[in-house]
């Protein structure tokens, strides 16, 4: 059986006291003002069908969260809350209980927009954030009201866990459970780093420490598209991508162009089947599914600098994304 020797006590204490500060940092920077940008969100579902006896069984009407993310009442929730919901209400943290109007849904990311006649203070968004730091979660978790839970930030720009077609991640050991999705992710400094999104379980549907929120950048560039336009307005790069082999991962990361559509984007830069993509913009490309949802962050008409590995060389290649 393993023993702590007194130094060892001593240094087991100081580790203690530092996880503690790390775990209160993010928690002391939270005010009522930061539970006032987040909402819980109720859905109504429609009738449904009877069975075969004409009995009607009820669906149950499970309680979300949002995140107040601009000002004039607008909320970021997730998509697969509200469902085919007739109507969406929303409870304050004051208890009021608001209508809220759907102002637009973004399957491919799973993120939707609600409206209330309500003047929420949204949050402040903030920038990426490193390994390690502290971060914590505010929502509705099984719907007993808004509470906070801590931890810190796993993993950055996680794509390819299987939850949406567009992925772009912060994972996080803070203890997340249903009805928290759509609820905020804040740093120590109060500010909105994403919006929770996904709990990754095994064959059960509560908390193990591996949790998912949408990463603030886009999930600002989803609801500016939506309030401005009702949808997202993609830009379309014309390659399609594939994962690398076996071999090829043992000399090199990012993703193998398996092609390019005539006429398209990538052709007219000068990309080619068998080129591979290491970077879209400030964005390193490790995976296939990296490329989807670096693409995602252009508009029609803007231009992405990509990192090309052909024949040995790195290429700099400007691709200005289709309509």
């Amino acid at each position: 059986m393993m023993r702590w020797r007194g130094r060892d006590t001593y240094g087991l204490l100081l580790l203690l006291g530092g996880l503690a500060g790390l775990a209160a940092g993010p928690a002391a920077a939270l005010t009522p003002a930061t539970l006032e940008s987040v909402v819980s969100v109720l859905p109504v579902w429609p009738e449904p069908a009877p069975d075969a006896g004409g009995r009607r069984q009820r669906l149950e009407e499970p309680e979300a969260s949002a995140v107040a993310v601009k000002p004039g009442g607008y909320l970021v929730t997730n998509l697969h809350v509200l469902r085919d919901a007739r109507r969406v209400d929303v409870r304050l943290a004051d208890g009021r209980l608001l209508p809220a109007e759907i102002v637009g849904r973004d399957p491919p990311t799973d993120l939707a927009v609600l409206k209330v006649e309500a003047a929420l203070p949204p949050l402040p968004p903030g920038p990426a954030p490193a390994l390690a730091a502290p971060v914590c979660a505010v929502g509705n978790q099984f719907g007993l009201g808004l509470s906070v839970t801590c931890g810190v930030v796993s993993a950055v720009h996680r794509t390819g866990t299987g939850f949406n077609p567009i992925e772009d991640f912060v994972q996080t050991d803070a203890a997340i459970n249903p009805g928290a999705s759509g609820g905020a992710l804040v740093d120590g400094e109060g500010r909105l780093v994403g919006v929770v999104s996904a709990i990754f379980t095994k064959q059960t549907d509560a908390n193990i420490g591996v949790n998912f929120a949408t990463s603030v950048p886009l999930v600002m560039r989803v609801v500016e598209d939506l309030i401005a336009h009702g949808r997202v307005l993609r830009g379309r790069s014309g390659l399609r991508v594939a994962e690398l082999s076996e071999a090829e991962r043992g000399r090199l990361a990012g993703a193998v162009v398996q092609a390019v559509a005539s006429g398209g984007a990538a052709e007219a830069a000068g990309i080619r089947p068998g080129d591979v993509v290491t970077r879209v913009g400030e964005r390193p490309i490790r995976r296939a599914s990296d490329v989807s949802s670096a693409f995602y962050m252009y508009r029609p008409g803007a231009r992405a600098e990509l990192e090309i590995r052909r024949d040995g060389g790195t290429l700099r290649i400007t691709l200005e994304l289709a309509p």
